[in-house]
């Protein structure tokens, strides 16, 4: 009688479990992948504000000398989904977003409204980055326009799921003239992200939006516009780490100040028909220094 109990026991447990199993995602299948892909990019609900933070340095490159801070930054991004069906490539998402990065002063941590340039000794105004928007610039299916099926590209290891990605940038700046291709001036850059969150929360379809999940960026890149460092040899690195907040008031200082006096729009992501470019921190400084020279009579 004993062993009857303990045998049903056993297949009652092996029912619930394969039962919890079928309920996972399975990073393999075409639809579950992409919906890991969008937990990390915001939240399975439409129209469900996720908000990432991050803080780190800015460091100069130099050959032959010492390597400087130039600047702490401190940045958030907000940001909303669109969830979409097409009748060939099946269930898909689009995001909206906007964000912000200030450049604080590297001892005290303060906003900087001017700097001065150590190389060249000249005070600078600062021009903080503020784009509005940042969205995909095309939504994410689970299956692509020449039927492949979209792949989850995140690596699980020890109950934590990892995504790294790497954007090499290479275009026509902004702030050039028409004749870049044959002169030079083209803005070149790279940028790293690596994001990882809880394996159960990444696969259980309960779990809507990745609260807890650790970010990390990453960037080498020409010299900011505004340091007006023209063609000086050298480049600018720097190194992030920050993460999803569950709401705006989580923010640290001087970071939420400055969004409730100088930037409220940033608070909310644009809306999830967005259709607007993209907007860079080059495009700001264009219009920064325009806008100067005209005051100038220039």
């Amino acid at each position: 009688m004993k062993h009857h109990y303990m045998t049903g026991l056993a297949c009652l447990l092996l029912a619930v479990t394969s039962a919890v199993a079928e309920e996972r995602f399975d990073p393999d299948k075409p639809e579950d992948a992409l919906k890991l892909q969008q937990k990390f990019t915001c939240s399975l609900n439409e129209g469900e504000t996720t908000i990432g933070f991050w803080q780190g340095s800015f460091f100069s490159r130099v050959e032959g000398e010492r390597d400087r801070k130039l600047f702490g930054v401190i940045g958030v991004n907000v940001r909303q989904c669109k969830n979409l069906q097409h009748p060939e490539r099946g269930p898909g998402f689009r995001s909206v977003s906007r964000e912000i990065m200030l450049y604080l002063d590297p001892d005290t941590g303060e906003v900087l409204d001017t700097w001065t340039n150590p190389w060249t000794g000249e005070e600078l105004d600062v021009i903080h980055v503020a784009n509005d928007p940042v969205n995909m610039r095309g939504p994410l299916y689970a299956y692509n326009a020449d039927g492949e099926p979209f792949r989850f590209k995140g690596t699980f290891k020890n109950g934590r799921v990892f995504v790294s990605s790497a954007y090499p940038l290479f275009y026509k700046n902004p702030l050039g003239g028409d004749y870049q291709e044959y002169i030079g001036g083209t803005y070149h850059a790279t940028e790293f992200f690596t994001d990882y969150a809880l394996e159960e929360d990444v696969l259980d379809p309960n779990v809507k939006k990745l609260d807890g999940m650790t970010i990390a960026w990453t960037r080498v890149a020409d010299w900011l516009p505004w340091m007006k460092m023209g063609d000086r040899v050298g480049l600018m690195f720097t190194s992030t780490v920050g993460g999803r907040l569950t709401s705006i008031e989580q923010l640290p200082e001087p970071l939420l100040s400055e969004l409730k006096n100088n930037y409220p729009e940033y608070m909310t992501p644009p809306p999830l028909d967005d259709s607007r470019p993209n907007r860079t921190s080059w495009m700001a400084v264009k219009d920064h220094v325009d806008a100067q020279r005209s005051r100038e009579g220039q």
